[in-house]
């Protein structure tokens, strides 16, 4: 387990005492001194409590060199961080608040190489549903021309990034916004975008906003 704070990994570790099939082998603080430790693991659980997107990438690049499986525990509603953590190979989501039965459900499912497709809504599949539980569902691309348009980049500018037509982009705004019109979230202007893809974790929540993220949704 990844974590550098003591209490969280004791009452993981109490978790495991009655589970015959779990064994927790190493805690340490960050992923670099835990392989220094012990590079013989089947799966670590990563805490992205003060994670960043850069570090945990390099962090999930190095456990899959060595093909040790990840889980990921969250107590904060980061759905860029937690959806950028899927896209890079994490097996399983556990939150703070779950229960123990589900937590380990999580972990047991993971060490079994069954990947997540899903976090009750926060990391999609790259089908282009509509929408689920008052958010939309966007295709990759789509995914990719939101986060780049609502950043603040004009869609010629999009469009020569992600080598595309600027009527392609213009196109994908188009459907994004009758998206989000379709669930009562309009998105008429570029901020109302950058607003949404806030919410709904297309675009990381600056640091200077985390305290106010829960307020802001």
């Amino acid at each position: 387990m990844v974590e550098d704070q003591q209490i969280y990994a004791i009452g993981l570790s109490v978790l495991f005492e009655n589970e015959p099939d779990l064994n927790l082998d190493v805690i340490a603080p960050t992923v670099l001194s835990l392989l220094e430790q012990n590079n013989a693991l089947d799966l670590v659980i990563v805490d992205l409590r003060f994670a960043d997107a850069s570090a945990l990438r390099a962090d999930f690049a190095a456990l899959r060199q060595r093909s040790i499986k990840v889980v990921i525990l969250t107590c904060e509603d980061d759905r860029y961080l937690i959806r950028s953590a899927v896209r890079w190979g994490a097996h399983g989501v556990i939150f703070k608040s779950d229960t123990p039965e589900v937590a380990l459900d999580a972990i047991r499912l993971a060490a079994a190489n069954n990947p997540l497709m899903s976090v009750d809504g926060v990391c999609d599949s790259e089908l282009d549903t509509d929408v689920t539980h008052g958010e939309v569902r966007l295709p990759e691309r789509q995914q990719q021309v939101l986060a780049l348009y609502a950043a603040g980049e004009k869609a010629a500018t999009v469009a020569r990034r992600m080598n595309l037509s600027v009527d392609t982009v213009n196109d994908y705004i188009t459907r994004i916004r009758r998206k989000y019109a379709e669930i009562g979230r309009p998105a008429p202007t570029k901020m109302d975008l950058y607003k949404r893809a806030l919410e709904d974790g297309w675009l990381p929540v600056p640091r200077r906003q985390r305290g106010n993220a829960s307020e802001a949704r």
